[in-house]
């Protein structure tokens, strides 16, 4: 323990809060068997550090105090309560093991909890949607508002969404663990889908003012790692290779202001090249893969951007050959309006454009705000001012995050009568 007075308790706190709280939970699932019990466990944790830690000092392993604290509250609790009645004998079982002491969990033990609460959460009894809303609430602490936004759904749908997900979890008994053999092969899908969403999240946050959050792209990376050590194949090596070539430029997107800065402006000596070199090793490894994943190609475009070392040194013919094979393994309306980004900046707007409007005139990316920001780019890009600005209007009308529309704003109010150079978004 060390000496700390009670506003550096109240940081300290905030910190572990906001870096380990969703953590310590996963943990405290395991240990307790229900997702609203851990909740209420890990809450009442911190609360209890914030009353004993500015007299009896920070813990050594702060994770494994609000663990252990939560727990013993938990089964406190839980001998004076009905509705937990099934889990008491479960947890006498256990009773030499809950007398450990704080310092016994060790970071490894805790970072497999959250894998194992990832693969709970994604079990093949539930839908994909439930999959993926119950994991966005329970592993990264996501709210329903930002997770409606994120599946662009009302708050009550989600709301329900996560409530079945749970109820669905707690009566059917589903366990909190890892799988093995092919129930393994069968859920990863799913798994890679959820955590490549939650760095989603972190790279281009859904609301708020700051464009990007790096608790969520850190905390994806992490999960990508172990999720690689645990499976280590070309999905998963695809998978944590596109978000590092993400991340490694995720600080040079904004400026001092949040303001967005320009794959062209971006000052690329600020991309991390650790990062980059790192990925392009994990590339390496299946390059000769006769049908790479889905993921193995999303980095691979990603890749060409790293590789360039200035705006005009883009292979943007190497990048549509990418996206020509990617739209065959994923024929996704979002793959296919990023291809039509790639085929304008190689063969000119009018020939992007076109692709775009009929995406358009599909109407399934109606409400996607990256379809109507791009075609207003490409309209700037051809002339076509009054066009453009409708364009940006409506980009504007479907997202809330504050940098995005600071942005879209800015364009729009720079449109003149005559073409403007432009990159794409």
């Amino acid at each position: 323990m060390r000496d700390i007075s009670e506003h550096e308790v109240r940081l300290e706190l905030e910190r572990m809060y906001s870096r380990h709280s969703r953590r310590v939970f996963a943990t405290l699932v395991r240990l307790l068997g229900d997702l609203d019990l851990a909740e209420e466990a890990m809450h009442e944790a911190f609360a209890i550090a914030l009353e004993q830690w500015p007299v009896s000092g920070v813990p050594h392993n702060p994770c494994a105090w609000l663990i252990s604290t939560g727990r013993f509250r938990a089964i406190d609790a839980l001998r004076k309560e009905t509705r937990f009645r099934d889990l008491l004998p479960q947890l006498a079982s256990e009773s030499d093991r809950l007398q450990l002491v704080h310092e016994d969990f060790q970071t490894e033990e805790i970072d497999d909890d959250t894998l194992r609460l990832i693969f709970t959460c994604c079990h093949p009894s539930l839908s994909t949607s439930a999959n993926m809303a119950l994991t966005l609430r329970e592993v990264c602490g996501l709210s329903t508002e930002e997770i409606a936004r994120a599946f662009l759904c009302s708050t009550s749908t989600i709301a329900q969404r996560i409530v079945r997900a749970k109820s669905k979890i707690r009566n059917a008994r589903i366990p909190f663990r890892i799988p093995s053999g092919e129930e393994l092969v069968e859920r990863q899908h799913v798994v890679r889908r959820v955590i490549y969403l939650v760095f989603n999240e972190g790279y281009s946050a859904t609301n708020g003012d700051a464009l990007t959050r790096g608790d969520l792209c850190a905390e994806a990376i992490r999960l990508a790692r172990l999720l690689n050590d645990l499976m280590p194949d070309c999905d998963s090596r695809g998978l944590l290779a596109l978000m590092l070539l993400h991340e490694s430029r995720r600080l040079a997107r904004t400026d001092r202001d949040n303001n967005i800065i320009l794959l062209d402006d971006q000052d690329r000596s600020l991309w991390d090249r650790k990062f980059i070199e790192e990925a392009l090793a994990l590339l390496e490894t299946d390059i000769q893969e006769p049908t790479p994943s889905v993921y193995w190609l999303q980095a691979a475009i990603a890749s060409v951007h790293a590789r360039a070392f200035s705006p005009k040194e883009t292979d943007w013919a190497s990048i549509v050959a990418y996206y020509d094979r990617l739209v065959l393994a994923d024929p996704s309306p979002v793959i296919a309006l990023n291809r039509a980004v790639a085929v304008a900046m190689r063969d000119g707007p009018a020939v992007g454009l076109a692709l775009l409007d009929e995406i358009c005139s599909q109407g399934v990316l109606e409400d996607y705000y990256l379809l109507h920001s791009s075609r207003a780019e490409l309209l700037r890009r051809t002339g076509c001012v009054e066009e453009a600005a409708a364009a940006y209007d409506r980009a504007m009308q479907l997202t809330t995050q504050g940098a995005e529309v600071r942005f879209l704003q800015e364009r729009r109010d720079s449109l003149h009568p005559t073409p403007t150079n432009s990159t794409i978004l």
